[in-house]
């Protein structure tokens, strides 16, 4: 079996395979959190070193883990690390914890994590079982940093609203406001969440398409089988 490029692994957390918008897993916190781009940005935060630490170290035990317990194991491991998170964010960062409340413990019962855990992690070296971590918790942060400021804007006017949450008074350099919008409630209700993601999908479809289509068309060009335009 030919292990899996880093490039490969990088390119599937980020795009190919991202857990939100292809695998769709993850859900719970992905629509939940994201009323604003500083909660999605905290979540996805808490998550991505989650991934990395419960990769790595899955990685590390893979060999003396009885497959007939692996999964009770992988979970102990990863709820063992979602503590030591929301410790670190109750010492660091606890009115972001008070915002985001019970979907940090609940990063537990992420598939995207249980499920890496499976695919990847208990079956590769710890390099690549960190560095697929941390790609699909970037990717995964990215989603749901996009969704919630999508959300936030077109729901309040404003854009890292809260982020001396995350980085204190100075930070309010990074917010964006609209003078005068009251925005639309929608974006920032439930069924917001889910048309907005939607949307995100749909575009990750169509680039994908149109990418796929160049690649074929540059193929058909370099075998010879269509001759270029005055040729």
């Amino acid at each position: 079996m030919v292990a899996q490029s880093y490039g490969s692994i990088v390119g599937d957390g980020l795009w190919t395979n991202n857990q939100a918008l292809v695998a769709l897993l993850g859900l719970c916190p992905l629509l939940a959190t994201t009323t604003t781009a500083t909660n999605g940005l905290g979540m996805g935060l808490a998550t991505t070193a989650v991934l990395v630490l419960s990769n790595s170290t899955i990685s590390l035990i893979r060999h003396v883990v009885r497959p007939e317990i692996r999964l009770p194991v992988f979970v102990l491991v990863i709820a063992s690390f979602v503590t030591s998170v929301e410790l670190g964010m109750k010492a660091y960062f606890f009115e972001l914890y008070n915002v985001l409340g019970l979907f940090i413990p609940l990063i537990v019962t992420n598939c995207a994590i249980i499920g890496r855990a499976e695919a990847f992690a208990s079956k590769n070296r710890i390099d690549r079982a960190a560095i697929d971590g941390l790609a699909m918790g970037i990717g995964f942060t990215f989603v749901l940093t996009t969704l919630g400021g999508i959300r936030e804007f077109i729901g309040q006017g404003t854009l890292f609203d809260q982020a001396s949450l995350m980085f204190g008074e100075i930070a309010g350099v990074l917010t964006l406001r609209i003078p005068d919008f009251h925005g639309a409630l929608l974006a920032i209700l439930p069924p917001g969440a889910f048309i907005f993601l939607g949307l995100l999908i749909a575009l990750k479809n169509l680039v994908d398409k149109r990418r796929a289509a160049r690649a074929a068309s540059f193929k058909k060009l370099k075998t010879g089988t269509e001759m270029p335009a005055g040729a």
